[in-house]
């Protein structure tokens, strides 16, 4: 490096540490260091690749190079250079810590992790503060959370993990939902069960040696693990009730000096959004490639009808699920007893999606719309019927295939397959939705009751049994349902499991 500009670049660093200023700018140089009179203009954006909620904030725009496409290049940005550097992790608290360290201008994280980012900046941000922008993806009850066990426990409800040891992210949307979770089963989380802290990679890797009882994690290893034959799903977040997402935050020293690349950035995430609904299989697969998450649990979490909605608006359940979290996170001792929940308000910001919005010409009402919406629909690949009732629907990816098959029921789904078995097809997954609050789930891994002329489907085999006593019938697993079709095109009774 020339000696001139390494002196520029070290000057540049001890300014940044120790004023905490905005994103480092300065004058670019050619290869002989001479003045090309540009100025660059850094932009850092930390995302978390893995995690499948923050893809069309991260991967998509990255691969797709959609925030080029939006930066400005006219004004006092006539004569800009951009640089613009992604980094990905496995988990927020490195996150935090680059962001604090002037390292990342923009970074991507769910509800509790971003609770932790905010007050960490009031405390020691020497006066910058990180902003919550935009959401990326959220579930307004808590669906993407989950608890897994290993797939031949015998445990089948959070009650029977009572005495055993579960492995949670600390700090993690996660760990505010099975702290809430045990409460409300009657379990004391601190006298009744062993918490330990473990990450995602590390819990995967206990289950399949059975060192852990169970493990929590929030997306997308609740639905990961079980796709990857090593675990079985007991508990939903979406059972606690109460709503989580991942959402964005920049510091504002970085927002207020260029507020133009703040919404140029929220234009490539409405964009992302876009192409998601648009194609869903195409960006799943894509992602699979950008992530290592395969592509049919990328589709189960953001494809139509998926357990996350993609919504960039800040609406009241996030600000519900921040205000969970400071409540949470002061209870287990994680965040000063002085932050009030009823702050989080007067964290988010969301100027620059309204401008975001306004210059591509969409409303606020139609982003609602447009996720609202994104729920299966058509015709019944089967019987050509139009798919009415997304919750009563199921799908078949095929292997090899681009698109995933619709069916406007579980019975034509099961009629449907043996069709494509003769004609040489086999399903790499097959999605159908919980009766009673519209999951959408693994068809194999879930639980079946005739009611009348219609099959239901269940995560949980209890529920199953509850609803069954009242058709006056029996459960069925997908196998059980498969034998039954087979023997009658016209399903008689539902033999028991």
């Amino acid at each position: 490096m020339n000696s001139i500009v390494r002196r520029s670049a070290v000057s540049c660093l001890i300014t940044v540490s120790l004023l905490f200023s905005s994103g480092c700018s300065k004058e670019a140089t050619n290869s002989s260091g001479a003045d090309t009179g540009k100025k660059v203009v850094r932009i850092s954006i930390g995302t978390q690749d893995q995690t499948i909620n923050t893809v069309t904030g991260g991967s998509v725009i990255r691969e797709g190079k959609l925030l080029e496409k939006y930066l400005p290049k006219t004004g006092k940005y006539a004569n800009t250079e951009y640089k613009i550097e992604w980094s990905s992790y496995t988990s927020a608290p490195p996150l935090t810590n680059k962001m604090l360290a002037n390292q990342i201008d923009i970074g991507m994280m769910a509800d509790f992790p971003s609770t932790i980012n905010i007050t960490t900046f009031q405390k020691k941000g020497n006066g910058v503060k990180t902003k919550y922008i935009a959401t990326l993806a959220y579930s307004p009850n808590g669906a993407g959370n989950a608890v897994v066990v290993p797939k031949d426990s015998p445990y089948k409800t959070l009650q029977d993990l009572k005495g055993k040891t579960i492995s949670v992210p600390f700090g993690s949307s996660a760990h505010g939902m099975i702290l809430k979770s045990l409460k409300d089963a009657g379990i004391d989380p601190q006298k009744d069960v062993t918490l330990v802290s473990q990450s995602p990679e590390v819990g995967g890797s206990s289950l399949q040696k059975s060192q852990i009882d169970a493990h929590a994690d929030f997306v997308p290893y609740g639905e990961l693990f079980p796709f990857r034959g090593f675990a079985r799903k007991i508990l939903d977040g979406a059972q606690a009730g109460t709503p989580t997402f991942h959402g964005v935050v920049v510091r504002s020293d970085f927002a207020e000096a260029n507020p133009e690349i703040v919404v140029a950035y929220l234009k490539a995430v409405l964009e992302a959004n876009k192409l998601f609904r648009e194609q869903p299989e195409v960006v799943a697969s894509n992602i699979q490639k950008w992530s290592g998450i395969e592509k049919e649990v990328v589709y189960m979490f953001l494809g139509p009808s998926g357990i996350q909605k993609l919504d960039p608006r800040i609406q009241s359940y996030q600000l519900t699920a921040l205000k969970n979290s400071v409540t949470t996170l002061k209870q287990i001792g994680k965040l000063d007893a002085s932050v009030n929940p009823d702050d989080v308000a007067t964290w988010a910001d969301d100027s620059y999606l309204k401008q975001a919005t306004k210059e591509l010409g969409v409303s606020e009402a139609e982003l609602g719309t447009l996720a609202d919406q994104n729920v299966i629909g058509g015709k019944d690949a089967l019987t050509q019927e139009p798919i009415t009732e997304p919750k009563l629907a199921a799908q078949v990816w095929v292997k090899g295939e681009d698109k995933v098959i619709n069916f406007a029921s579980i019975e034509n789904m099961v009629t449907a397959l043996d069709k494509l078995k003769k004609e040489g097809k086999t399903p790499s997954v097959m999605f159908v939705h919980d009766r009673t609050n519209g999951w959408k789930l693994f068809a194999e891994k879930s639980f079946y009751v005739q009611n009348g002329d219609e099959v239901a489907a269940f995560l949980l085999e209890p529920d199953a049994q509850a609803f069954a006593e009242k058709a006056g019938t029996k459960v069925a697993d997908f196998n059980g349902l498969q034998t039954l079709y087979a023997q009658s095109a016209q399903p008689a009774a539902i033999a028991a499991k």
